[in-house]
């Protein structure tokens, strides 16, 4: 089915998805909308961040996409359930993957979940990692600086490990082998995020799990893209066409990305 599968995340952050997706299925096209003009969604009330997601997604049916990724934990959160009951083609959110992705590096079950405001208040990855293991001892921590910096696209550099060492501070004393970053913008600054942290802990995000369960579920309903042809890409975003398209073909290691502005309704 050469249909396009629709990405949806608060601002840049579900390209870190995106990028998996294009690595696991390399012949299928992809649309994406990134709401940077209303990011970050972490600090803002679930009625609203479920209207925000319900606009995206209206906005990529209308173009036919064959199935949709939320691509933004604060969104799976508060709108997957609706979404999944209400739209007429498959939707995979992001926790339950990165859950899983956990659950497999673990060896203590001790878990640190950074994300924004919005998914730790959520409780969204404890309820998904206790469905794992009842044995998880969860380390929630929100980081309401970081999706910020990397919508910047100053996320490299001194300042940045600074900002992102001072927002980890709280975790100096706690005990844990494994890192979850529960926000799609975090995978940009996993690096440093790795340094402060040490070698010792695991640091994972969703996108992998996440590009996986795609694949698998488009195999398994004879939904991949068979025509031969290339696929043709389009990034949509509510805010700054060139701040997007800076960093997006840094991320994605692509040239001339096809980006434009989009409105989204009222």
């Amino acid at each position: 089915m050469n249909a396009p599968i629709g990405v949806i995340d608060s601002g840049v952050g579900g390209l870190t998805v995106t990028k998996e997706i294009m690595k696991v299925l390399p012949h299928e096209t992809i649309y994406y909308i990134g709401d940077t003009a209303r990011c970050p969604y972490g600090p803002r009330n679930k009625q609203e961040v479920k209207k925000f997601t319900w606009q995206m997604a209206k906005a990529l049916q209308r173009l036919n996409i064959k199935m949709l990724v939320i691509a933004c934990n604060t969104a799976t959160a508060v709108a997957l359930e609706s979404l999944q009951q209400k739209l007429p083609i498959p939707v995979i959110g992001v926790i339950n993957p990165g859950a899983r992705a956990a659950e497999k590096k673990t060896k203590r079950n001790e878990i640190v979940v950074l994300a924004t405001e919005g998914t730790i208040k959520s409780g969204a990855y404890e309820n998904a990692l206790l469905s794992l293991s009842s044995k998880a001892k969860i380390i929630p921590l929100a980081c309401p600086t970081f999706v910020p910096l990397v919508e910047s696209g100053e996320y490299e550099g001194q300042f940045a490990f600074d900002l992102v060492a001072n927002g980890l501070k709280p975790l100096a004393n706690k005990k844990f082998d494994t890192v979850i970053l529960g926000c799609t913008h975090y995978p940009i600054i996993q690096q440093h995020i790795e340094k402060v942290v040490g070698p010792e802990v695991h640091v994972l995000s969703s996108a992998e799990e996440t590009a996986k369960e795609v694949g698998e579920w488009l195999a398994f309903n004879n939904q991949l893209n068979t025509s031969g042809e290339e696929p043709h890409h389009i990034f949509y975003t509510t805010g700054s066409v060139p701040i997007f398209r800076m960093i997006a073909e840094k991320w994605l290691e692509h040239n001339h990305l096809d980006v434009r502005r989009i409105k989204l309704e009222k």
